[in-house]
């Protein structure tokens, strides 16, 4: 695949220097999904984004998620007319919006789009994420029909993970780029 058909969907806040997600943006030139608020995200205004971008641009597609984006990626497979473009999702570390100490800015993402994904998946979840329990992160799997990969004590699998490039990480998105995740 070419590296624009990889699309970046950073969670809230975005990420930033030495996160995974900006490291693979610099190393293998894809394409990160620009939003117009990063730090107030209104779900509708992600949606819009996303199905903009992928309306413009020639399949196939992979998505690699973190955070919000993960949930973001759900809720627009629901609503899209072209997740057929889409040939598979890492989502990484997704956010659980759902948990009752959700911050504000992000609380009214709830509820989160619980149906099997139209493309394959992969959840990449750690053991110690604060914001997504392993068991919850495995049950978000089981709704979206994705395959659940633990990848042990990584936080939320952001720059304060120390992960780097996160090779392994890479490793998990391009099964999905030649054998559909399997």
């Amino acid at each position: 695949m070419k590296p624009e058909q990889v699309l970046l969907l950073p969670g809230w806040q975005n990420s930033t220097e030495g996160h995974w997600q900006t490291e693979w943006q610099a190393a293998y030139g894809y394409r990160r999904v620009e939003q117009h608020d990063w730090f107030t995200p209104k779900r509708g205004d992600w949606c819009a984004r996303l199905e903009d971008v992928v309306a413009d641009s020639d399949g196939p597609l992979v998505l690699a998620a973190h955070s919000l984006g993960c949930v973001l990626v759900a809720w627009w497979a629901a609503h899209s007319q072209h997740v057929h473009k889409v040939r598979g999702a890492l989502l990484v570390a997704p956010g659980d919006v759902e948990r009752d100490d959700a911050p504000p800015q992000i609380a009214s993402w709830a509820p989160i789009a619980c149906q099997p994904l139209p493309f394959a998946a992969i959840v990449a979840a750690s053991s110690d994420d604060p914001y997504c329990t392993p068991g919850r992160a495995a049950e978000l799997a089981r709704c979206w029909g994705a395959r659940c990969v633990d990848i042990g004590a990584h936080g939320h699998v952001n720059a304060a993970s120390g992960l780097g490039r996160w090779e392994a990480g890479h490793a998990l998105l391009r099964s999905l780029m030649t054998d559909g995740g399997r």
